[in-house]
């Protein structure tokens, strides 16, 4: 029976069916409650039913007369008879109550709040390792849509640089030639004495200009980010905020206004921009420049000329320098060039970090998964516990209530908590374990930055093999390992047992190069890690290596024991096939023929140890083997087995 953790995945995303799980395990949250109800109320009514029963025999007393005046009568005996069953069902009504809040209602409820925390401490982690892989997923769009747009830019340059240079008769039509002003040289900005010190260019906050509508453009103008960033790494500020305040104090002072808003604060945001005032120049013993003229033959607006230009602040600021440019002497095409590279470097890395957000969460989902899974045999259990107790709680003191309690034992005793937890997946059963690589698309299509979760077909081109190598070195490496092995039953036990997923991502981490590797980087692991690898592997590949049926097998293995583990996979021929059995039989043939073997797998790899809990425990939420379950519990698992291919070099 698959569990918990090969059930709730869903194609779309991760929390979908994570949600459906959810769901069912809160439907679980109330109907605890509805058990509680029923066992609260009921000790309340028996509370009420033994306190009225015990009013009958204080309201016969209150009637003057009658049996107090004839004691030797025998229907006084039958009175004082019934009279004393009456306080007797009292004390045992109210025994009843007393007795299911002790042993029901009051343990009960510890449990179900434990429990309920129990589920929603690990939806929230769940959900917060979902919102982490989805804000890195987005980031990734992000980068790759700069990458690519970069790309096609210096292919637009290289294509203008060719059309640039053809022969005239090749050339376009030329254009009518344009009357230009020559544009002032730029002045080099030296070095600025302020107070006996000297401030090189790069010292200097960048100066700009701001468009802002209506008004028309600022110049000399920084946004507040620059500011901060340089009094933090200029002028000394601990913090943000301590730079924020010095940008509000120069506010203050009158070297800085802002502009395009409302009011008068100083923010660090690169969306706000602030003008330096003539104040500012006059302080630095700068002389301040001017607005040059246009490219055209107008002169421009006198306003705009008088607007302060590019200087320096002598007790805030230590210099300006608006050419500050770390490539002076490069082309526009250079520049492109490298901003594609650079590009290409973020997007890289934002894949590198989303895979690696992927693998933790898929980890802790699965952690969880399996968790989750006692949590809710755990309250299965703890139900068919609660209606048997609640039953002999009342079976105990009234036995005239027998009949009662023989249906409440019956209804007991149709609780099946295995049943329930196999419909629960048989009914909501959302997909098994599917890992989604995000796979790094080089934009010149090539295959040798990653192996995992690449096309098949592009991971053996890139190889140079018809079978990509990491599948034919994984098999070389399980075929020199098996004569270790005792029996074949010790053989299949590789493929069978379950290895934790941080460890097979370990090994994945070293593997997933895009280069090829010897059978020695595999020897310091253990033999089921690496069968595990092989299985995520086929598992992570963007489509399926074969049919749904023979790619089950390749996963979760086959009981089949004298089947041959070849297995066809894309662009093997029939003669491929026929090779790779006939290499598969002889090396069965040779394992068992060998005579030593050390013992079988065992100890850590043959399956996990069953628990055994109580409501009553302590609940420590760190030990995920103990949730307040009623009994012990046994992890299975299902029979599988391995594949073997025989690897040829493709040709050229």
């Amino acid at each position: 029976m698959p569990g918990f953790a090969d059930s709730f995945w869903s194609s779309g995303d991760y929390a979908g069916g994570l949600g459906v799980l959810f769901g069912k395990l809160q439907q679980g949250v109330a109907e605890n409650q509805q058990i509680l109800t029923i066992a609260r109320m009921r000790a309340e009514a028996e509370d009420v039913y033994g306190m009225k029963l015990g009013e009958i025999g204080p309201a016969t007393d209150r009637i003057a007369g009658g049996f107090s005046r004839d004691d030797g009568a025998s229907v006084r005996k039958a009175y004082d008879g019934v009279r004393t069953e009456m306080e007797e069902a009292a004390k045992n009504h109210r025994k009843i109550a007393q007795s299911i809040r002790d042993l029901v209602v009051a343990p009960f409820t510890r449990w179900c709040d434990a429990h309920e925390s129990r589920l929603q401490n690990s939806q929230d982690e769940l959900q917060s390792h979902i919102k982490t892989h989805d804000r890195q997923a987005e980031i990734v769009k992000k980068l790759r849509s700069q990458y690519f747009n970069k790309c096609r830019l210096v292919e637009d340059i290289e294509e203008e640089n060719k059309l640039a240079f053809q022969d005239p008769e090749m050339s376009p039509k030329p254009k009518i030639p344009e009357i230009k002003v020559q544009d002032k040289e730029e002045e080099e900005d030296e070095p600025l004495e302020i107070a006996d010190e000297f401030y090189q260019p790069e010292q200097t906050v960048r100066l700009g200009e701001t468009k802002v509508a209506i008004l028309g453009t600022y110049t000399n103008t920084t946004p507040g980010a620059d500011i901060v960033d340089y009094l933090q790494k200029h002028m000394g500020a601990t913090s943000v905020s301590h730079a924020e305040r010095i940008g509000q104090d120069l506010i203050g002072h009158g070297f800085l206004r802002l502009i395009g808003n409302v009011g008068n604060e100083f923010a660090n945001s690169s969306k706000m921009s602030y003008q330096w005032k003539p104040k500012a120049f006059q302080w630095a013993g700068v002389p301040e420049k001017k607005q040059p003229l246009g490219r055209t033959f107008s002169l421009a607006n006198s306003d705009t000329l008088e607007s302060p230009v590019v200087g320096t602040v002598t007790e805030y600021l230590a210099g300006w320098n608006p050419l500050n440019s770390a490539y002076p002497n490069e082309t526009p095409g250079d520049r492109l060039r490298r901003e594609a590279a650079e590009a290409d470097q973020r997007y890289k890395a934002g894949v590198r970090k989303l895979d690696l957000y992927r693998c933790q969460m898929e980890e802790a989902i699965i952690e969880h998964l399996r968790y989750l899974e006692r949590c809710e045999l755990d309250r299965l259990k703890a139900m068919k516990t609660i209606i048997l107790d609640f039953s002999g709680t009342i079976s105990n003191v009234i036995p005239s209530l027998q009949s009662t309690v023989d249906k409440m034992m019956l209804y007991q005793e149709t609780v099946q908590p295995l049943g329930d937890l196999r419909y629960l997946l048989e009914n909501y059963r959302t997909g098994g374990f599917a890992p989604k690589v995000t796979v790094y698309e080089n934009y010149y299509n090539s295959a040798d930055e990653q192996t995992f979760g690449v096309d098949l077909e592009a991971r053996a081109r890139t190889d140079r093999k018809r079978v990509p190598t990491i599948i034919t070195t994984i098999l070389t490496f399980l075929d020199n390992r098996y004569p270790d092995l005792e029996g074949d039953e010790a053989r299949r036990s590789v493929w069978l047992v379950e290895v934790p997923l941080s460890q097979t991502h370990r090994v994945r981490e070293a593997l997933n190069t895009g280069k090829q590797f010897s059978v020695e980087t595999l020897e310091p692991f253990e033999i089921p890690i690496i069968a595990s690898v092989l299985k995520l592997y086929l598992l992570e590949l963007p489509a399926p290596v074969s049919s749904s049926a023979p790619l089950q097998s390749i996963t979760n293995g086959s009981s089949d024991t004298t089947t041959t583990s070849a297995t066809y996979m894309p662009g093997m021929d029939d003669g491929m096939m026929n090779e790779a059995i006939s290499a598969e039989k002889n090396s069965v043939e040779k394992r068992n023929s060998l005579g030593r073997a050390p013992a079988a797998v065992g100890g850590r790899f043959g399956g996990r140890k069953p628990v055994a809990l109580r409501m009553g425990q302590n609940h420590d939420q760190s030990k995920r083997d103990s949730v307040g379950s009623m009994s012990g519990y046994d992890d299975g698992v299902g029979e599988k087995f391995g594949v073997t291919l025989v690897d040829k070099p493709m040709d050229d």
